[in-house]
């Protein structure tokens, strides 16, 4: 797998690897309503780089959409949490995994009353190694 990180990022804010929870009764735990990318970030002599973020991010917030999840961040406000993360976590080549889903309200079909959530997790890929 991947060396996880010492922090992530969710619901905008920087959160300790170990304090970023999900409550078992999460919607999107029961009925798998939320959204995730997998981005990779490579390390390159001018630093890391994130290969085709925008794409990434678009294919996201058109996911999103399917599902009815409004984005409350912007594209570009995703990205600076993106390398704010890189750069928190002293990566150099990672994966990333945004992801947004319905929280804890009801266990019932319809997540219209469940509130929702986003995060950023990245893990450093090992140099002898890949992911899984």
């Amino acid at each position: 797998m991947f060396d996880q990180s010492q922090f992530v990022w969710m619901d905008g804010g920087i959160v300790a690897w170990k304090d970023a929870t999900v409550h078992v009764s999460a919607h999107g735990l029961h009925y798998g309503t939320g959204v995730f990318e997998g981005i990779r970030c490579y390390d390159t002599p001018l630093g890391p780089a994130v290969f085709r973020l925008d794409a990434h991010l678009e294919r996201f917030f058109a996911s999103g959409s399917v599902y009815g999840l409004r984005m409350p961040f912007t594209a570009a406000e995703l990205t600076d949490a993106v390398c704010e993360m890189i750069r928190r976590n002293g990566f150099r080549s990672c994966y990333i995994r945004p992801i947004y889903y319905y929280g804890s309200s009801n266990l019932g079909l319809f997540p219209d009353k469940c509130p929702k959530h986003s995060g950023l997790a990245l893990g450093e890929l090992s140099r002898n190694r890949g992911i899984g």
